[in-house]
């Protein structure tokens, strides 16, 4: 087996965890583009000093790659992999969060942050869990890969 055959095989769990393929399914990413136009307008309209729309980009677009991971982690009962789940759930809601801010001096709502963003992190995790097309998942949800 070649190098680099072995570099393949050794990603291999990671990549399947990932799910790269679906983050091009259209629903997915109808459904991103709704929640940013959400986060945007916020970040625009509401006078917030910790939503900007920087940390709004940033944390949806890491959100929209790694929640999913973590909720099939904790779907498929992998608790190997728990510290995994964790660590991109910390990123998205808190990692992100915290370097933004801090690099840009803005003010820092911490507490309120989590709480807001630990629910959206889940909650799109859980929805875009589902490794289908979206008629598959509303014809036979039971069957749907996750």
């Amino acid at each position: 087996m070649s190098a680099a055959q072995e570099r393949l095989r050794a990603w291999k769990p990671l990549l399947d965890l990932l799910a790269p393929e679906e983050w091009r399914r259209p629903w997915k990413l109808l459904t991103l583009a709704l929640g940013m136009a959400w986060l945007l307008w916020g970040a625009l309209t509401l006078e917030i000093g910790d939503w900007d729309v920087g940390v709004s980009l940033l944390m949806g677009g890491f959100t929209y790659l790694l929640a999913p991971m973590a909720a099939r982690i904790l779907m498929r009962r992998q608790w190997r992999c728990l510290p995994l789940s964790l660590l991109a759930w910390w990123w998205c809601v808190d990692g992100v969060y915290m370097a933004w801010h801090l690099s840009m001096g803005n003010p820092i709502y911490r507490e309120a942050n989590a709480y807001a963003s630990t629910c959206l992190f889940w909650l799109c995790g859980f929805i875009w869990l589902p490794r289908a097309p979206l008629s598959a998942v509303f014809r036979n949800a039971q069957r749907v890969r996750f």
